[in-house]
């Protein structure tokens, strides 16, 4: 049984630093690509960043774009997210996925597998 459990989540203030945890377990994940989403309250679930697992190769939405990275570790299942220089719209749960590397484009994986979320709030 696959599992994404996310971690880091918390309440800080505009322009500070947080840093996103999230554990993949049950399978092996060398053929997939590692995504970061959120959602923010009334709005549509986003994009936030992604990255293949076999590569390293990465991308990001245009809104986080020089402000978060996404990393992996080695020998590791695990992805995280820095976001830096955070803002009040930054404001969301933030949802780990993992999907198949079927496609080149980052942006159009199909993801099959999500975690349950951590709630990050950045106060002005």
């Amino acid at each position: 049984q696959v599992q994404l459990v996310e971690s880091g989540g918390g309440l800080v203030q505009a322009g500070d630093s947080l840093r996103l945890s999230c554990v993949a377990s049950g399978r092996a994940f060398s053929g997939y690509v590692m995504g970061w989403f959120r959602q923010a309250p009334g709005k549509e679930r986003e994009f936030v960043a992604a990255m293949r697992w076999s590569d390293f190769g990465t991308r990001y939405a245009d809104s986080v774009k020089g402000r978060f990275t996404i990393s992996r570790a080695n020998g590791q299942n695990a992805v995280f997210l820095q976001m830096s220089s955070l803002k009040p719209e930054d404001t969301a749960v933030y949802y780990c996925a993992a999907g198949l590397s079927t496609v080149s484009d980052l942006t159009r994986i199909a993801y099959d597998y999500w975690g349950q979320g951590t709630q990050v709030t950045v106060s002005s």
